[in-house]
């Protein structure tokens, strides 16, 4: 039997096939930025608010190679960042490779941490009984001054529609982002737990399709195998 008879008689017998995206779809592949310094020391001001601003570390300089080799054999369209540096550095190794200047998508920041902006971790690692608060109730709001749920859904929201404007149908684009707006993106998408999707480990990919009426589907979330070991 012939190749091109293979494939007909596997279609023929309904054997399920690999995806492929759709011509009027589009993908959109999620990677959280690698592993950050401490955030105390490095800062960043944005309107009115003072953000959180860490770059890499060696392990996170790594992890971003990493990504750029398991990317390599993707169709990219555009590579999107944030503000972020540790976000623009993760991505660095994949635009050198594609050739692809990224864009800058200020609503796909992190969530703001309000009066915790710089100490999040330090209460976290005191055992702040507000951190386990904010896990019980599955809520940023419990956190001084935090960005609110809403506010925060909402310009995530309008993030992602900016990048899915920027590319056309059967078109990829990689979004350099991090935890809380990736887990944010994947509940908007299955209508989950607020925090269901916050498992998100550094420089892991996950893929997003837009349909062609606009609605999403999450194809996969948090791969990791393509990350160097410890």
């Amino acid at each position: 039997m012939t190749s091109s008879q293979d494939d007909h008689h596997r279609r023929a017998q309904g054997a399920q096939q690999r995806f492929t995206l759709p011509a009027d779809a589009r993908q959109i592949i999620l990677v959280r930025h690698g592993s950050s310094t401490g955030a105390t020391a490095h800062v960043i001001a944005l309107g009115d608010l003072t953000i959180s601003n860490p770059p890499l570390t060696a392990d996170g300089e790594r992890q971003a190679e990493a990504v750029a080799q398991a990317l390599a054999g993707e169709a990219i369209a555009a590579i999107m960042v944030t503000p972020l540096q540790r976000t623009q550095q993760t991505a660095a190794p994949l635009a050198r490779a594609t050739g692809i200047a990224p864009r800058c998508i200020d609503d796909l920041r992190e969530v703001h941490l309000g009066d915790w902006e710089h100490s999040f971790y330090d209460h976290a690692a005191a055992g702040h009984p507000l951190v386990s608060r904010m896990f019980v109730e599955e809520s940023w709001d419990v956190i001084p001054n935090a960005e609110r749920g809403e506010a925060f859904s909402a310009r995530v929201r309008r993030g992602l529609t900016m990048v899915c404007d920027a590319i056309d149908a059967g078109e990829t684009a990689v979004v350099f982002s991090h935890a809380a707006t990736i887990a944010e993106i994947c509940r908007q998408t299955t209508g989950s737990r607020a925090f269901a999707f916050m498992a998100t480990e550094n420089a892991s990919i996950s893929r997003l399709i837009v349909d062609r009426d606009g609605g999403w589907k999450l194809r996969s979330f948090n791969e990791v195998g393509h990350l160097p070991g410890d």
